[in-house]
C-alpha cells in the first residue's frame, strides 16, 4: 500500500495540487486553444501547432523536459547542464543577477538536474541557430525579382517597420518593460516570426514564449487586421489605381542582388548579419542555378526539421510561472498595436510618394511592407480587386513584402546593437 501511495503522490496528477502548479492547468487550456486555432482554424499551423504542443508538454508537472534554471538570467549555465550539483553559491549568484524567485525555486541545493529533451533542443534557439536556418529556407523560397524591378518598393518595406519603433517607444514609456524588453516586443510589428524569436533570444529571453505566441498569432490574423486599416487610410479612387506590369529581371541581377545585400547590410548593421546572410545565401542557392540539390534541401527537409525543433522548444518556454503575468497581457496588446502601425506606415508613405510620382502607386501595396510573406501581398491583391476587378497587384505587392523581410531583420539588428 505504501508503494502505491508513493507512486500516486509522485504522479503528475498529484503534483497539480502542489505549490503554484495550478498555473499549469491554465497553461494546458491555453495550449489546447492554440492547437484548436492551428488545426481547425488553420492559423499558421506549421508553427502554431508545434509551439502549442511544446507549451503543452512543458506544463505537465513531473515531465521535466524543460528546466528554466538552465537558462536563468538570459545565460546558458553550461555547468548545470553538464550535471553539476546545485549549490547555494550558484543560487545566490542567480538571485543577485535578478533571476525570479519562482525560477530559483525549481532547483534545490544538493540536487543534480538531468537535462530534458527540450533543454537540448532549446540550445538551438538560445544560440540563434534555428531562426537563421529558417531564414535560409525563406530565402530559397523567395523571389526578389519584384523588388529589383521596382526599387521604390524598398522604401515601402522600410516604412512598414514604423510599427517596430512606435511599439518600442510605447513599451518603454509604459514603465512595465525595460528598453531591451521593449525592443524585443517591438519586433513583433515586423510580422516576421523568426526575427521576433531571434530578437527576443538576444534581448529578453524570459519573454520568448509570449512574444513568439503573439508574433505567430497576429501573423495568422493579417487578413483580418490589415483590411480595415487599409480601407480607412485610402480613398476609393486610390484603391482603383492600376499599376503597369513590372519589367523582366535578368538572371544576372538576381544573382548579384543577394551578394550585394549581404555585404551591405552586414557592414551597416553587423548585428543583423546572421539573419541577412542566411536569407541571402538561401536566395543565392535558388537563383544561381548550379546547386539545385542544396536549394531543394533548404526549401524542404532543412526548413521542415528546424521548424519542428524551433516550434516545440519555443513553446516549452511558456511555463505558467512566466506566461501568466501582466507582462504577457501587455505584450499581446502591444503586438496588435505594432501590426497596426506597420500597416499604416507603408500605406501612408505610398500616398506621400504619389504626390511626387508621375506613375502613381496603388497605396494598398504599402501594407504589404510587413514581413508576412506572401500573406500580406495577397491581402493587397484581394483589396485591390474589390475596388477594381481589373487590378492585379500581387507582384507589385511582393516588392514591399520581401523588402519588409530585409527591413525587419535590419530593425532587429539595430535593437540588438542598442540594447543587446
Amino acid at each position: 500500500m505504501e508503494a502505491i501511495l508513493d507512486f500516486v503522490n509522485s504522479s503528475g496528477f498529484a503534483l497539480f495540487t502542489q505549490g503554484d502548479n495550478w498555473k499549469c492547468l491554465l497553461m494546458l487550456g491555453i495550449a489546447c486553444v492554440l492547437l484548436y486555432l492551428g488545426i481547425v482554424k488553420k492559423f499558421e499551423p506549421l508553427l502554431l501547432v508545434p509551439i502549442a504542443f511544446g507549451m503543452l508538454i512543458t506544463n505537465l508537472p513531473g515531465a521535466n523536459m524543460y528546466h528554466e534554471i538552465f537558462f536563468a538570467g538570459g545565460h546558458i549555465h553550461w555547468d548545470l547542464i553538464g550535471g553539476a550539483t546545485v549549490t547555494q553559491p550558484v543560487l545566490d549568484n542567480l538571485a543577485a543577477a535578478g533571476v525570479a524567485d519562482a525560477v530559483l525555486a525549481t532547483a534545490t541545493v544538493g540536487e543534480s538536474i538531468t537535462p530534458g529533451l527540450v533543454d537540448i533542443l532549446y540550445l538551438g534557439v538560445k544560440l540563434g541557430v534555428y531562426p537563421c536556418l529558417i531564414f535560409m529556407g525563406v530565402g530559397a523560397m523567395t523571389d526578389f525579382g519584384p523588388l529589383i524591378a521596382n526599387p521604390k518598393s524598398l522604401l515601402l518595406g522600410a516604412a512598414a517597420q514604423l510599427g517596430i519603433f512606435m511599439t518600442f517607444v510605447g513599451c518603454n514609456l509604459s514603465g512595465i518593460f525595460t528598453p531591451a524588453e521593449s525592443g524585443s516586443i517591438g519586433i513583433i510589428g515586423g510580422a516576421d516570426g523568426p526575427t521576433a524569436i531571434y530578437g527576443a533570444t538576444m534581448l529578453a529571453p524570459h519573454l520568448l514564449g509570449p512574444i513568439a505566441v503573439a508574433a505567430y498569432s497576429y501573423m495568422a490574423l493579417v487578413p483580418v487586421i490589415q483590411p480595415p486599416i487599409m480601407r480607412l487610410l485610402t480613398s476609393e479612387a486610390e484603391r482603383k489605381i492600376v499599376m503597369k506590369p513590372l519589367r523582366q529581371v535578368s538572371k544576372r541581377e538576381k544573382i548579384i542582388f543577394p551578394i550585394m545585400v549581404a555585404v551591405f547590410v552586414a557592414l551597416l548593421v553587423p548585428s543583423a548579419a546572421p539573419l541577412i546572410a542566411c536569407l541571402m545565401l538561401g536566395n543565392l542557392f535558388k537563383e544561381c542555378g548550379v546547386v539545385d540539390r542544396l536549394s531543394k534541401t533548404v526549401q524542404n527537409e532543412l526548413i521542415n526539421i528546424v521548424t519542428i525543433f524551433l516550434g516545440v522548444s519555443v513553446g516549452a518556454t511558456a511555463t505558467g510561472r512566466t506566461f501568466l503575468s501582466l507582462q504577457t497581457i501587455a505584450i499581446m496588446v502591444m503586438g496588435i498595436v505594432a501590426f497596426g502601425f506597420g500597416t499604416a506606415g507603408g500605406v501612408v508613405l505610398a500616398k506621400i510618394m504619389n504626390l511626387f510620382l508621375k506613375e502613381k502607386i496603388n497605396p494598398l501595396i504599402g501594407s504589404a511592407g510587413v514581413s508576412a510573406v506572401p500573406m500580406a501581398a495577397r491581402v493587397s491583391q484581394v483589396e485591390g480587386q474589390k475596388a477594381n476587378p481589373a487590378n492585379f497587384l500581387l507582384m507589385h505587392a511582393m516588392g514591399p513584402n520581401v523588402a519588409g523581410v530585409i527591413g525587419s531583420a535590419i530593425a532587429a539588428g539595430v535593437m540588438i546593437s542598442l540594447f543587446g
